[in-house]
């Protein structure tokens, strides 16, 4: 809920509000698995760390799907993976790992945010273990698992009442 279908409602709620000069940007991860759509809309048994990477992925397809269909007449979506290890709360539990400072991530958000070099990003995927804009994971350019998903999400807020 938290990673993939709150951030779709809350941008979804704010697009008459958010102008072209507007910017979204969505916290991704590198961590990444495929997932079929439906196990949105299911309780899960798979580990923490399997559900986390379906999830980003999942909000790195759905950026990439509405920033392409707001092309011109939206705010840019950007989906950005700050950095792997960062030292979080979650990385020290999980991976029993300090981690990296955390200003590294909350710096390349910022400059997603604000800066020139992100003002024409919208649809891509910035990796920040890189430093740089890169290929999205291979489900993400995929238009038809992508369609699913976005169907099931709208589905997910129907049937709850909030869209």
């Amino acid at each position: 809920m938290v990673n993939t279908i709150a951030p779709y409602l809350l941008t979804k709620r704010l697009l008459t509000i958010l102008t072209s000069h507007s910017r979204v940007v969505n916290l991704s991860s590198a961590a990444q698995s495929s997932l079929l759509a439906q196990e949105l809309s299911q309780p899960s048994t798979l580990s923490d760390t399997t559900v986390y990477a379906k999830s980003k992925l999942a909000l790195t397809m759905w950026s990439r799907d509405m920033a392409l269909s707001l092309e011109g007449k939206g705010p840019m979506v950007v989906a950005v993976n700050p950095k792997s290890f960062l030292g979080s709360k979650m990385v020290k539990q999980a991976y029993g790992v300090a981690g990296s400072d955390v200003q590294i991530g909350a710096d390349v958000l910022m400059k997603a945010a604000l800066s020139e070099e992100f003002a024409s990003a919208n649809g891509l995927y910035y990796d920040n273990d890189i430093g740089q804009f890169a290929k999205p994971h291979s489900d993400a350019l995929k238009p038809e698992l992508t369609a699913k998903l976005v169907a099931t999400l709208e589905q997910i807020l129907a049937t709850k009442a909030l869209s």
